[in-house]
């Protein structure tokens, strides 16, 4: 699962590179009009880059802080009801916070004709479930029959043993049946973190892009807050996929950095453009809402697929009624709490 980070790093780094030049562009339509004072915004980004980076550090931080806090282990009921909850925030950004933000962006009137006339967002949102499922059915089955095959080849290699015939090497056998189902179970929660850590860091970038490209010191106040709570809900939900595929501890950080340090960089990367971006040019807007809309379809995914229906569908959930209840409060209460943000951000 290494390599799989490895190469995830150096994509991530070629989209941060190109994503600028991407949505910068002229303006072909009229802006809306807001009170620009660009020292005054200089101040707000600035504030915001400290705060959405403390804060989502600490989002991130507390579910992995099971090794260390027993309230926090991964077979407590505590964190259980924290995954749903974040589950509920994952599954409101997507739907109440992304997929309405493509939706504008691919419908503008400052777009092409051409681009009304085929629906887009839906289409990307299509296409990234589906290039989700296929990850998840195909990585983990790949991974398996590449371990089996090295299994196999070390076996050749190894010196012949003289097998006896007891009850010990049926035990052995059954034992072997079920590792081989925990490592497969732990291959797909590890896929599981890491491609919701993409989508979550594309939109990321994108809203921390908006945010320093911005001149008016109105609209970057009320999001200050928003983007800060926002970004400490989401490290939540992040945090618990990514205990849950139990990383070695050195994966584990760089996870987590590279959540905390999204959207701060997508900020300093909308200060260095701000003189040049327009988020009316058709480049921008055509750019964003297909990465908003990919984006969203992931979140939605994999809230509902891999988040919430197994967690509800878990056998101490189903044999206790205090417990399901909790569940469902906790989803309500985290996907209105991230709703309600939408007022501001």
């Amino acid at each position: 699962m290494s390599s799989f980070s490895t190469k995830f790093c150096p994509m991530f780094v070629c989209f941060l590179i190109l994503l600028p030049s991407l949505v910068v562009g002229e303006c072909t339509c009229d802006s809306e009009s807001e009170e620009r004072n660009k020292p005054e915004a200089l101040k707000y980004k600035l504030v915001a880059l400290a705060s959405i980076l403390v804060f989502g550090a600490i989002g991130v931080c507390i579910p992995l802080l099971g090794k260390f806090v027993s309230w926090f282990n991964p077979e407590n009921n505590l964190f259980y009801m924290i995954k749903i909850f974040a589950a509920g925030v994952i599954l409101s950004t997507g739907c109440v916070h992304v997929l309405p933000d493509a939706f504008e962006n691919l419908t503008s009137p400052c777009l092409n004709d051409n681009w009304g006339k085929f629906p887009w967002t839906g289409f990307s949102m299509m296409g990234a479930v589906i290039l989700v499922l296929i990850i998840e059915s195909f990585l983990p089955g790949y991974m398996n029959r590449s371990s089996r095959n090295n299994k196999n080849v070390d076996e050749e290699n190894s010196e012949p043993q003289v097998h006896v015939h007891t009850h010990v090497t049926h035990g052995h056998a059954h034992g072997s049946v079920a590792a081989a189902a925990d490592d497969h179970q732990l291959l797909r929660d590890r896929v599981l973190a890491q491609v919701l850590e993409l989508g979550i860091v594309v939109h990321s970038v994108i809203i921390g892009i908006s945010l320093g490209a911005s001149q008016s010191p109105d609209t970057i106040k009320p999001l200050v807050i928003a983007l800060t709570f926002h970004q400490f809900f989401e490290g939540m939900g992040l945090a618990g996929c990514i205990s849950q595929g139990k990383f070695k501890a050195r994966d584990m950080v760089i996870m987590a950095l590279f959540f905390a340090l999204t959207t701060p960089i997508g900020i300093v990367i909308g200060i260095g453009i701000s003189d040049t971006y327009d988020e009316n040019s058709p480049k921008a807007l055509a750019v964003e809402g297909i990465l908003n809309a990919t984006s969203a379809g992931i979140l939605i995914y994999m809230a509902l697929v891999d988040l919430l229906a197994p967690g509800f569908r878990e056998s101490k959930v189903q044999s206790s009624g205090r417990l399901q209840l909790a569940s469902i409060i906790s989803v309500l209460f985290g996907a209105g709490s991230m709703s309600l943000l939408a007022v501001w951000a």
